[in-house]
């Protein structure tokens, strides 16, 4: 008994078709699901980016509706934060300086040149990742916020961070440290230390370290900053971002 041959190319009857009430469109050539999901990707990147910079703009604007606040009274200008909102790398310094007040953009001065060196080391530049200040307005005299100060602006930082939303936070010096984690005790004690600190129902890792305005008067303990900085670059080899 032979088989009958099977015509695998066989027209579909339009009649057939065109009762079941849809358009079809039929083509030899495979879908190109990769490239509709990209696009899709893309798209949706696109969005959430329009998203965090309207939450952004919202965050300065409420900080900067602060009354009866000594830090904002003796400031020229808020520093909300500056680079890459996409990043898994979230910065976070004390305070911003002389520098920073007068171009509302963070690490601006020498410290600022310092950190720049520190992160290309470990092959990160400054632009690719997000940076930020635990307080948005310049202390008067450069002085230390006190901790009162610390925790009237740690709410902000927390909705900062909760909007960012990065893999990795950086802590450089105590006033952030604090701001963040309620820990007061010296930087030499806590920092190179990965610890994770939940923000808004949402867990990050968080390491804390040098500022490097410290650095720049205490250049000695650079080698200890080096040691958190190839820590930092494990973690983000370990998590597997793309900074």
């Amino acid at each position: 008994m032979s088989k009958k041959a099977i015509n695998q190319k066989t027209n579909y009857n339009s009649e057939l078709l065109n009762s079941i009430g849809s358009n079809f469109i039929f083509d030899e050539n495979p879908i190109n699901r990769l490239k509709n999901n990209t696009n899709d990707l893309k798209a949706k990147n696109n969005i959430n980016e329009i998203d965090k910079e309207k939450e952004l703009a919202e965050l300065k604007i409420h900080i900067n509706s602060i009354e009866d606040c000594n830090l904002k009274n003796n400031s020229k200008k808020i520093v909300l934060g500056d680079g890459n909102i996409n990043s898994s790398v979230m910065l976070i310094g004390e305070a911003p300086g002389l520098m920073e007040d007068s171009t509302g953009l963070t690490f601006s001065d020498e410290a600022g040149t310092l950190l720049k060196k520190m992160l290309i080391a470990i092959n990160i530049k400054k632009e690719n990742i997000y940076s930020t200040y635990a307080v948005n307005f310049r202390p008067p005299e450069d002085r230390k916020p006190t901790s009162i100060e610390i925790k009237k602006y740690s709410q902000f930082l927390q909705k900062h961070i909760s909007i960012i939303e990065p893999k990795i936070i950086i802590l450089m010096g105590s006033t952030a440290m604090e701001s963040l984690t309620g820990l007061n005790s010296k930087i030499s004690i806590e920092r190179g230390k990965w610890k994770e600190v939940i923000v808004k129902n949402n867990t990050y890792n968080v390491i804390i370290t040098f500022n490097p305005s410290y650095l720049l008067r205490v250049p000695e303990n650079k080698k200890h900053s080096w040691e958190d900085l190839k820590k930092i670059k494990q973690k983000i080899a370990d998590l597997n971002l793309n900074i």
